[in-house]
């Protein structure tokens, strides 16, 4: 069984991708046989003829999908189990395509990659209460798993409450929430920042990690900025 960790977040493109493309980029320049998964992804085609980008290869223009794979060294369909074209929630964009999402069929995926891999990263969709299917959502996903879990949260005005309320459901359906992580977090950050920072620590209980906005994404790049955070203790067996 690999080490694993989930990683969620407040809300929709606040930078789980990045996040969880950094930790695998991390454990394979450790020499950790990670593998990374996004087992529902919506706003996204099929990769068509991929093509594994060169190791120097700018990474930002890809799919989120795309890019866990380029990371990871696998193909996109690998990364994931279920991919729909509308920009919806997964269980709009199932009933839209007349194609249910089976939880089960998703939870045994995940934990079949897990025992193939030495570390395991899987980013969510969208925050924990994003419904997949019926009433199972992505908290009740990440429940059935319980493997740590890490929060990925802006860094500016209005995250406070969205990161505190995230933790508060997470620990009402007892998730293991190891981390939360501020993005993109600025070279100089301001009195907001900070306070934003030390506030959700406290009133949270919870370590807070930062990781800095990418000039370039790129495998390099991405592995260089896993050496700001002490990420090993996010994973668990």
């Amino acid at each position: 069984m690999a080490r694993a960790c989930f990683v969620t977040a407040t809300d929709t493109e606040v930078g789980k991708t990045i996040l969880a493309a950094t930790l695998v980029a991390g454990l394979l320049a450790d020499g950790v046989a990670a593998r990374a998964r996004k087992p529902i992804a919506t706003g996204a085609t099929p990769s068509a003829r991929w093509r594994a980008p060169g190791p120097d290869a700018e990474l930002s223009g890809l799919a989120d999908h795309e890019l866990l794979a380029a990371v990871s060294g696998e193909r996109p369909d690998a990364v994931v189990a279920e991919l729909f074209e509308p920009a919806v929630s997964p269980q709009l964009a199932a009933g839209l395509a007349g194609r249910p999402i089976d939880p089960a069929t998703i939870v045994t995926g995940l934990r079949a990659a897990a025992g193939r891999a030495e570390a395991l990263i899987v980013e969510g969709i969208g925050g924990l209460l994003v419904p997949i299917a019926g009433d199972f959502d992505v908290r009740r996903l990440a429940a059935m798993l319980a493997w740590p879990v890490v929060v990925v949260a802006r860094a500016g005005l209005g995250t406070i409450n969205h990161t505190l309320l995230t933790l508060e459901a997470a620990r009402a359906a007892s998730l293991d929430v190891r981390a939360v992580v501020l993005t993109p977090w600025p070279a100089e950050p301001g009195t907001i920042e900070r306070s934003n920072r030390e506030t959700i620590a406290r009133l949270g209980n919870v370590e807070v990690a930062v990781l800095p906005q990418l000039q370039r994404v790129t495998r390099a790049s991405l592995a260089a900025a896993a050496t700001t955070i002490d990420y090993d203790r996010w994973l668990a067996a």
